[in-house]
């Protein structure tokens, strides 16, 4: 093996702390050349001298400190060997153990396979699985395999087709009932059952064999005898899988989260679309109360109070303010009561807004309108048709003087004059229409041609976070924080020189970069907290388990994810994604390289829905994977 290479797969091996181990009796016909096989993939190797009466212990000492040694006079048989194997591996301090016969029928060369197996597969016990269709084995073997696969079947429930290989990686801290095993080959196959009754996964991989010419092999197998001990194992271990192996993988099932494992569509999917978001009861409980609240206010206590109320007496100015200041009030409860979310008005130059001024301010959600009403009563506001019409409130924003943008300019300017010289402000969103990632779009110049009419100041507004709260195409809430803020207002005369396009450039600019200042102060690691719980909630049983312990660690250390952006940040050990996401989330200007060794980990990660485009998934294996630490300006590394 190259040098580089090798260097790479044995510091992958270190770091997930895994060893080789050989078992052998009597093989010094091959040994030497298996053990310096090995040598060329391992730097951690123990052999297990299973009382050999051959030069095996002569070829061991050969290897001096390459190799480790565990040794002992009488042959025990290959199941006491593994279980001393294994006490040594635990005692040197590995993790995993890879297992290969010493007759030379394996290949070392298949080690890397077994590495990158227990990297993507943690915890699981990794099989070889070998192709027997062109190998010159004997009618005794081949029955031998078919048989145990068989009987492994009827005790688990799970198929193998290769239960006889001695080629395979164990996880050390998941071995069970090493205390029973049996002393022959035969254990290799009850460490399969106990594994697979305890809940441990069990993975084939392809692997390749050699069997010399059956007049060279060296054979421990006794026909009669084994195959009768083997048969008695068996009965002991159908017995054992009704009293014991059912009940315990059926409790491991359910403390694995291994029932409801399904991703249901019908929540996280529409027209088989992922959605970025998936449908919780909680959000359509939520969204049930908040629209049926605003309904109720709305439509059965202000629309029939409106016509009442303005049918009964003459519409004075009087009258008509303290209607006003009733809906202001009443949108102000509402936003007050949003399900899920608090809405906050921020006034740093404490503008008075009863003084009149074109209001302009960017489009987000159809919760705008209540945000902005609630904020003050002398407000009024150009709608559209479908606003204006609105069965619901249609009579509401009538009655409050709102005017449809449809009605043309010559009914609107003379109109808005007189509320001017009232006291009402006018609120215009010169975007026209929102965006689905709530951008700041271009301002359209017939806010500022309006303001040259009415000869009037304008104040600009920013809203933030209602445009997550009830996104575009969505009626569905999530959870957030809504702001409004007011800026400083602009005197008519500062800038009526200006051209309206300049105008709107200059607006714009203003409210965009305010916007992204309550980005970077408002959109924090608790702010997208729910948000990215949406995005695995529906996906199995397990997976929302996961997610919501990957959340809490996250948010344990939201000082990091909510500190200072920089360019490039490595994440090492992603999980299944939810602290890279949400770091993407908060850092927008960070480039975020997201570090995954284990395979259903990354599958999980890298298919969440609708993920930002500076957040990449990487399925890393082996060391030179990871990049170097010169590449990247930060390099947080989270717990397995």
């Amino acid at each position: 093996m190259i040098s580089p290479e090798r260097n790479n797969l044995i510091q992958t091996m270190r770091r997930h702390r895994i060893c080789v181990l050989v078992p052998t009796y009597n093989n010094a016909g091959t040994l030497r050349d298996v053990v310096s096989g090995i040598l060329d993939y391992s730097a951690d190797v123990i052999v297990v001298n299973d009382g050999s009466t051959d030069n095996t212990p002569e070829i061991l000492d050969s290897f001096g400190d390459a190799i480790h040694i565990v040794s002992y006079p009488r042959n025990a048989g290959k199941g006491h060997a593994l279980k001393r194997g294994f006490r040594k591996a635990i005692e040197l301090g590995y993790e995993y153990a890879i297992t290969i016969d010493s007759d030379g029928q394996h290949y070392p060369e298949d080690i890397p396979a077994f590495v990158k197996g227990i990297v993507e597969n943690p915890g699981a016990l990794i099989v070889g699985e070998r192709d027997l269709s062109n190998v010159d084995i004997n009618g005794k073997s081949s029955f031998a395999n078919k048989f145990s696969n068989f009987w492994f079947c009827v005790q688990t429930g799970r198929k193998l087709k290769d239960t006889q290989t001695g080629y395979r990686a164990y996880p050390l801290k998941h071995l069970h009932g090493l205390g029973l095993l049996t002393s022959r080959y035969e254990a290799e196959l009850e460490l399969l059952v106990f594994a697979s009754w305890n809940g441990v996964r069990i993975i084939s991989i392809p692997i390749r064999v050699y069997y010399p010419p059956q007049a060279e092999r060296v054979s421990h197998f006794r026909p009669a005898l084994d195959f009768t001990r083997i048969s008695i194992l068996n009965t002991i271990l159908c017995f054992g899988a009704i009293i014991y192996g059912i009940p315990v993988r059926s409790w491991h099932a359910f403390s694995q989260r291994k029932l409801f494992n399904r991703e249901f569509k019908s929540f996280t999917r529409k027209n088989g679309e992922k959605l970025d978001a998936a449908v919780t009861l909680d959000r359509i409980f939520r969204s049930i109360y908040g629209f049926s609240l605003f309904a109720f206010i709305a439509g059965a206590i202000f629309t029939p109070f409106a016509s009442i109320y303005f049918m009964i007496g003459k519409k004075t100015e009087k009258r008509k303010l303290r209607f006003h200041k009733m809906v202001s009030r009443g949108c102000a409860f509402i936003t007050r009561n949003y399900p899920g979310a608090k809405t906050f008005y921020e006034n740093p130059s404490d503008e008075d807004l009863s003084r009149p001024a074109l209001i302009i301010c960017n489009h987000q959600s159809h919760l705008d309108l209540p945000v902005l009403i609630g904020m003050h009563p002398k407000l009024i506001f150009l709608t559209n048709d479908w606003v204006w019409n609105s069965p619901i409130f249609g009579n509401i924003i009538h009655n409050a003087d709102f005017l449809p943008v449809s009605a043309g300019v010559d009914v609107i300017i003379p109109r808005l004059r007189e509320l001017k010289d009232q006291g009402y402000s006018i609120v215009v969103f010169p975007e026209g229409t929102r965006s689905e990632d709530c951008t700041i779009r271009r301002f359209h110049q017939g806010a500022f041609h309006l303001a040259k009419e009415l000869d009037i100041d304008i104040l600009p507004m920013a809203l933030h976070g209602a445009g997550h709260f009830l996104p575009k195409k969505s009626f569905l809430f999530r959870k957030g924080r809504l702001t409004a803020k007011i800026l400083g207002r602009a005197k008519r005369e500062d800038y009526k020189d200006l051209p309206f396009l300049k105008q709107a450039s200059y607006f714009r600019k203003l409210i965009r970069t305010e916007h992204e200042h309550l980005i970077r102060e408002k959109e924090d690691a608790e702010y997208f907290k729910s948000f990215v719980l949406y995005k695995y909630a529906y996906r199995g049983w397990d997976i929302v388990n996961r997610s919501k312990k990957e959340m809490k660690k996250a948010l344990e250390h939201a000082d990091i994810i909510n500190g200072e952006n920089v360019g490039k940040v490595r994440i090492i050990n992603g999980g299944i994604g939810v602290f890279p996401l949400l770091f993407a989330l908060v850092n927008k200007d960070t480039e975020v390289f997201a570090y995954i060794e284990d395979a259903r980990d990354f599958r999980i990660a890298s298919e969440t829905p609708v993920l930002p485009s500076n957040l990449h998934f990487i399925h890393a294996i082996w060391d030179s994977d990871f990049g170097n630490d010169a590449d990247f300006d930060k390099t947080i590394t989270l717990e397995r």
